[in-house]
């Protein structure tokens, strides 16, 4: 298993997890196996979230997706996210 997580700001919060929302099964035919969303309690606009593959490249494979890409700024993404990958030690 191998886990990325995300974290980036958001225009607007409601907006932003729509767009996120009505991408899920998209998420999962492009690998994502299981993922979390968590919002900051200082700053609500700053997200975090994590997504579970099977393999290291299905997880890169996700991440450097123009589809991802496309939906993360209709969502209102500011910015350049913060990205890393891990797996269980």
């Amino acid at each position: 298993m191998v886990r990325i997580y995300v974290r980036h700001n958001v225009k607007d919060y409601a907006k932003w997890r729509k767009m996120y929302d009505s991408f899920d099964q998209e998420r999962v035919g492009m690998g994502v196996a299981a993922h979390e969303v968590y919002r900051s309690l200082a700053r609500p606009n700053e997200i975090t979230v994590s997504h579970d593959f099977e393999t290291p490249d299905k997880a890169k494979t996700f991440a450097k997706s123009a589809r991802l890409k496309e939906v993360m700024k209709q969502g209102g993404v500011k910015g350049t996210p913060t990205v890393w990958l891990v797996k269980p030690a």
